[in-house]
């Protein structure tokens, strides 16, 4: 068997990327069902044919765009810092990064994709067990480790980590509806969640007693 030729897979991985990126644009304006593969490839500067070299039709191409909203090649190495900087600081840091990475379009994306993913039953299914699944599934592994360390409080992992993206989940909704709070505050909003996430709304008692003092 031939081993893989590196340039070319380089050449591949960077073609695709090129046409998520126009499919990106291209979803967001004109909305998933109205757009087209072809219109997907006039984006991209590419024959539509050569679309179907990476993508089997258009479900697979809004597979591929929250894959790579997910950054799922990344996760490992993102969820491996908190050992090296901390569970606070890296919390901080992790909701920051994400929100950088969703952005303004991503944003505008997700509002096309739920809406799809709500109506769509195969296609709800597939971005489940295709990203979010295999993602909590290597999130909870590093959460158990957590807790071994004594770094976290010993909790049901799995049903941790769904009400944490929840959490993240419903502030990018509510973003998408156009709340003036969340707009009016968004550079406190990594600080704000990462706090009560970690540490709820009670009172630091500590902290109030030394307040006092």
């Amino acid at each position: 068997m031939t081993d893989p030729d590196p340039i070319q897979e380089q050449l591949a991985a960077a073609r695709r990327s090129q046409i998520l990126e126009a499919a990106t644009r291209v979803f967001s304006e004109k909305g998933y069902h109205r757009a087209t593969i072809r219109e997907v490839a006039q984006a991209a500067g590419i024959a539509d044919g050569t679309i179907y070299n990476y993508f089997a039709n258009k479900a697979a191409l809004l597979l591929g765009i929250l894959d790579q909203l997910n950054q799922t090649p990344e996760r490992e190495f993102h969820f491996a810092q908190a050992s090296d900087i901390g569970i606070e600081d890296w919390t901080r840091q992790y909701i920051q990064q994400r929100f950088a990475a969703i952005g303004p379009e991503g944003r505008r994306l997700l509002q096309v994709v739920m809406a799809e993913a709500l109506s769509n039953r195969e296609l709800r299914e597939q971005y489940s067990s295709q990203i979010i699944q295999p993602t909590y599934a290597l999130a909870e592994g590093f959460f158990s480790q957590w807790v071994a360390e004594g770094t976290v409080r010993p909790v049901n992992s799995a049903l941790a980590l769904r009400v944490v993206s929840a959490v993240f989940l419903g502030v990018i909704m509510l973003q998408l509806m156009g709340d003036p709070v969340l707009e009016a505050h968004q550079a406190e909003l990594p600080e704000l969640m990462a706090d009560l996430i970690l540490h709820g709304l009670k009172e630091n008692t500590h902290d109030a007693h030394t307040a006092r003092d």
